[in-house]
C-alpha cells in the first residue's frame, strides 16, 4: 500500500501531466504559458514533498524540509535518498537540476531586452533559460515518478 506521501507527490505529477496534456491545440500564447507554468509549479511542489516523504520514511513526524540541505542536516549525507539526491543535484541533465533551473525562472523576473537597431546589431542570440518544452516538463516529471515509485517501494518492504 502506498504511504499517503507517495499519493499526495503523485498527485502533483499527474496533474501536471495533465496540464502538460492540454497544450497540444491550444493556439492561445497566454493558455500555453499558464499551462507551461502551473505544470512547472506542480512539478516543483512534488519535488518539495518529495522531501517530506524521505523525512517521513525516516520516522520524522515533524520534519518539513524545503530544500536538499535542510533534508541533509537532518539526516546526513549518507542515507541512499540523501547521498542520490546530492548525486542528482550535481548533474546538470538531471531532473532535479532541470527543477532547480525552473525555479530560478520562475521565481525572478524576466530580464529587461535591450531594443535592437542598425547601431547596436552585432549578433543574434536566443533567449537563455531552462527548457520548458513540453517534451523537457514529461522527461523531467517521468523521472522524478520514477524516482519516487522507486523509494516507496524500497521503503515499503520493511
Amino acid at each position: 500500500m502506498a504511504s499517503p506521501w507517495h499519493s499526495l507527490v503523485s498527485r502533483n505529477i499527474f496533474l501536471a501531466r495533465t496540464l502538460l496534456g492540454q497544450l497540444e491545440g491550444n493556439d492561445s500564447t497566454p493558455g500555453r504559458e499558464a499551462l507551461v507554468h502551473g505544470a512547472t509549479e506542480l512539478a516543483l511542489r512534488a519535488r518539495k514533498l518529495l522531501l517530506v516523504m524521505i523525512a517521513r520514511m525516516y520516522q520524522d513526524k515533524l520534519a518539513r524540509p524545503d530544500n536538499l540541505a535542510e533534508l541533509a542536516e537532518l539526516f546526513g549525507e549518507d542515507i541512499p535518498e540523501t547521498a542520490e539526491l546530492l548525486r542528482l543535484a550535481g548533474d546538470a541533465g538531471s531532473w532535479w537540476n532541470h527543477l532547480e533551473q525552473l525555479e530560478r525562472y520562475q521565481g525572478n523576473p524576466p530580464t529587461a531586452k535591450k531594443t535592437v537597431s542598425s547601431d547596436n546589431i552585432i549578433a543574434v542570440s536566443a533567449e537563455t533559460g531552462p527548457d520548458r518544452s513540453k517534451q523537457a516538463l514529461e522527461q523531467t516529471l517521468n523521472a522524478i515518478k520514477h524516482f519516487t515509485d522507486t523509494l516507496e517501494e524500497r521503503h515499503s518492504e520493511w
